[in-house]
């Protein structure tokens, strides 16, 4: 079996092309071996690989920014996986997408199942629903997988920018009223290497954490994991209202994500946010 992963550089593209191995040839491209704008390079790259299943790890995933390059979210979150999804029907390949929990407005009392209706609140949001769309009609088998609140050792992420800036000031705000369900990449990658391996009802699913927290909740453990792992202080943690964060887009206030679905088919049960956060942070240490 031949696999093609794109994405290869991010944080959730670096997990998958260390597990991915097991389940047969990887092909693992990056921003720095395939430029996403050229669509012809896309194309000709997916044609001359012929794999079997082709995974779309890349995004773009600077959500304030997404505000003032929306025709670049919308080109990257997309038309490009619309464009793979099409390549992927057009050789008789299976198609993996990763999509998030901003393609909702938050406004849901409980978590989103599949079939709530999207409402993006924000460019990045519209462009990772587009992309959803455009994969479900290009007539592609496929998975396309919505998260949350990714994060993990590489790239840019919540746990990352906390780490670093707890040692840097005295004093962090962060936002108390949203909430929902910090998800380590490592953890979607192995969700993810489970799926291909009983490849059975291919569809829209969603996989998070399980419990629910709000930013301060999240940034709080982190200080507390990294007084317990370091002798140095840690920055105070204030909350503050979504009011009071300065970033250009909306967020939603609710992004937890009902996981029933995806343990019913596939057997998958959710580990806590908590215990996958002090793992995570365990190997970072």
């Amino acid at each position: 079996m031949k696999i093609l992963l794109l994405g290869r550089q991010g944080q959730l593209g670096q997990e998958l092309a260390q597990i991915l191995p097991q389940l047969g040839e990887v092909v693992a491209m990056g921003r720095d071996s395939l430029d996403l704008m050229d669509t012809r390079a896309l194309q000709d790259t997916i044609r001359s690989v012929k794999p079997d299943i082709l995974i779309n790890a890349a995004a773009y995933t600077w959500v304030d920014r997404a505000e003032s390059e929306t025709e670049l979210a919308l080109h990257l979150n997309g038309i490009v996986p619309g464009l793979m999804a099409q390549e992927a029907k057009r050789m008789g390949a299976l198609f993996v997408h990763y999509s998030t929990d901003y393609v909702f407005d938050g406004k849901k009392r409980g978590p989103y199942t599949e079939e709530d209706e999207p409402a993006p609140l924000n460019a990045y949001g519209h462009s990772k629903r587009m992309g959803e769309v455009l994969v479900q009609d290009s007539g592609a088998v496929y998975y396309i997988f919505r998260t949350s609140w990714v994060y993990g050792l590489h790239g840019q992420n919540f746990l990352l920018t906390m780490t670093r800036l707890m040692e840097e000031k005295d004093e962090l705000k962060v936002v108390f009223d949203q909430v929902g369900a910090p998800t380590w990449a490592r953890r979607i990658a192995w969700m993810s290497l489970d799926v291909l391996r009983q490849r059975q009802d291919p569809g829209l699913y969603h996989f998070s954490a399980a419990g629910r927290v709000s930013w301060y909740g999240f940034a709080q453990q982190i200080a507390s994991v990294l007084s317990r792992k370091r002798t140095t202080s840690v920055a105070r943690i204030v909350p503050i209202p979504s009011a009071g964060y300065p970033g250009a887009a909306k967020r939603p206030s609710n992004s937890l994500l009902l996981n029933d679905k995806i343990g019913q088919t596939f057997g998958l049960k959710p580990v806590s946010w908590e215990a996958d956060l002090e793992a995570c942070m365990k190997e970072m240490a």
